[in-house]
């Protein structure tokens, strides 16, 4: 484990040449403008007036963009301060203290890994160490969760329970912009949730390599808490820009089924994680998802108004067979074509 994890074996010696990545892919420029995606402050959804507002706001975004952030959204201030800072902690540990957790096992309910859930068989390897871990039923999940630090299983608790509460609430708001009925999303689209938390170390080389490769995320939504480091990035228009932090906000992007329901409407957009010379980068993606027996197809609300579906039916478990397949041979533009019908 010490030699895989990157937090554990980096000295600040160059690159080593399993972390160097094709020129075709490497990030030629990682200081791009930074990708003007919308900042929307769902304070304003509670009045009936301004609800309308919002919504279209966070249509227009899940079209063009894929991606859009949250402000005043309603998760504490002091539950992102202190989700943060006991991630940080986490690996700061020294790696005799959570070696235990390591696993190569992807349906392992808490793990610790390195670079993608496929390490085993890469050939180029990601600057990225990851905890992940299982949050729903959010009870029987926290005894699997880290014990230490000691206040990670408190602090977490209540940061996922607020968190799994936002999410509902934009599924709401998006039900409501693709006129679905109310409630349309808690039909076994979103019963289950894992965390992911990310930490990137400084890198000697950051135009070699890259923390995460592109893709697009397999589920409806993420809700992404960043640090106050720079490092996500969205294609847009054929370009990779940056998408820069903003104080106490999620970073809201469309996963893959969120496109497909929505026949096409809101788009799935790719996105990759560039690192960083001089400073570590945390972060923390709450992924909320089908059941893994959830049938997935085109919403028929939106079928039914004239449009042709685009997509054929299939289970959920399905499909992530497949993204794995292609994911890990940095394909996420192949994912959808199995499932489109011609």
């Amino acid at each position: 484990m010490e030699k895989k994890i990157v937090s554990s074996w980096f000295n600040g010696n160059s690159l080593p040449k399993n972390y160097i990545i094709p020129p075709e892919k490497r990030p030629d420029d990682i200081s791009f403008t930074a990708c003007r995606i919308p900042v929307i402050d769902l304070s304003m959804a509670k009045g009936d007036d301004d609800r309308g507002v919002i919504v279209e706001q966070i249509m227009q975004a899940a079209k063009k963009f894929g991606f859009f952030q949250v402000i005043n959204h309603g998760v504490a201030k002091e539950i992102l301060r202190d989700a943060m800072q006991v991630f940080k902690e986490f690996f700061e540990l020294p790696y005799e203290d959570k070696s235990h957790l390591y696993s190569e096992e992807s349906n392992v309910k808490c793990r610790l890994y390195t670079s993608s859930f496929n390490y085993a068989n890469e050939d180029i390897h990601y600057w990225r160490d990851c905890l992940k871990h299982n949050c729903t039923p959010l009870k029987e999940c926290i005894d699997y969760w880290p014990q230490k630090p000691a206040r990670y299983r408190k602090v977490v608790e209540e940061y996922s329970t607020q968190v799994s509460e936002l999410g509902s609430r934009i599924l709401d708001l998006i039900s409501e912009g693709l006129e679905l009925e109310s409630g349309y999303f808690g039909h076994g689209y979103s019963e289950d949730s894992f965390l992911a938390v990310n930490h990137y170390p400084p890198c000697p080389e950051p135009r070699l390599t890259l923390g995460l490769p592109k893709h697009c995320d397999p589920n409806i939504i993420t809700l992404l808490l960043q640090d106050n480091i720079s490092g996500l990035q969205v294609c847009v228009d054929n370009k990779w820009l940056l998408v820069e932090p903003c104080p106490n906000a999620f970073v809201v992007n469309m996963g893959y089924q969120m496109q497909i329901i929505s026949n096409g409407k809101l788009k799935s957009a790719e996105h990759r994680v560039v690192t960083n010379a001089h400073h570590a980068r945390t972060t923390a993606a709450f992924f909320i998802l089908p059941s893994k027996n959830c049938i997935i197809q085109p919403a028929k609300a939106l079928v039914n108004k004239g449009d042709l579906p685009l997509y054929k039916q299939f289970q959920y478990a399905d499909f992530i067979q497949t993204f794995k397949a292609h994911n890990s041979g940095d394909e996420p533009e192949k994912v959808l074509e199995h499932y489109k019908i011609k």
